[in-house]
């Protein structure tokens, strides 16, 4: 993870933390919007409200905030893949893991917006993170879902396109939120919008993993 200036001296005092987070949810206000490339420094300290030369002792650099934001939300965003459990109840864990990527959404919308950013412009801060650490989640996770699969407790499916379908549909709230609520209208665009999208994609990809039956041949 990129470490705040200020984190490298010998005592970082809770001034110092306080400051770095508030750099920080300056920074990700306006990646969110912006984007890495259409930000600066300038209005990143604007938004934290301080100087620019206070905002660079904490952070030399925008891609320094910009890193340290990355990291987080990576860190973050796996943490429901990673708590994809082989032993558990495959129904269960689909389900399970498909609400807390909705509760995500509906949590850090700003998050997963600065995330889509970085993927649209090609990863450059975080392709290595994707070659290596993400890669090799997934691998784990996909493993476990070819386990559940020869064992006949769901249906045989490309376990990476079922991961890649829940990302999408999951994160949508999130990153198209404001197309999401002028479609569903004032009625429909509350914070239940959530739990409806919840419902749908459980029944959407449970539904798709049961195993059929196979007819008895006569």
């Amino acid at each position: 993870m990129a470490i705040p200036r200020a984190a490298k001296t010998q005592r970082r005092t809770r001034i110092q933390e306080e400051k770095e987070e508030q750099i920080l949810e300056a920074a990700l206000d306006v990646f969110s919007v912006s984007g890495f490339r259409g930000s600066t420094i300038d209005q990143i300290a604007e938004v934290a409200g301080m100087s620019k030369p206070n905002l660079l002792y904490y952070f030399r650099t925008k891609e320094a905030m910009h890193r340290a934001l990355i990291d987080r939300v990576l860190d973050t965003w796996l943490e429901p893949l990673r708590a994809f459990d082989a032993d558990g109840n495959p129904e269960s864990e689909i389900r399970s893991y498909i609400r807390r990527k909705l509760e995500m959404a509906r949590d850090f919308p700003r998050e997963s917006r600065l995330f889509a950013n970085e993927m649209l412009q090609g990863a450059p801060h975080v392709e290595d993170e994707l070659r290596g650490p993400l890669k090799k989640l997934v691998d784990e996770k996909a493993e476990v879902i070819r386990s559940w699969a020869k064992a006949g407790k769901i249906a045989k499916c490309d376990p990476y396109h079922l991961i890649f379908s829940i990302w999408s549909t999951t994160q949508h709230y999130a990153d198209f939120d404001v197309q999401v609520r002028a479609v569903l209208g004032q009625e429909h665009a509350g914070a239940g919008r959530f739990e409806d999208a919840a419902r749908f994609l459980e029944q959407l990809f449970i539904d798709g993993l049961k195993v059929k039956s196979v007819p008895n041949a006569s």
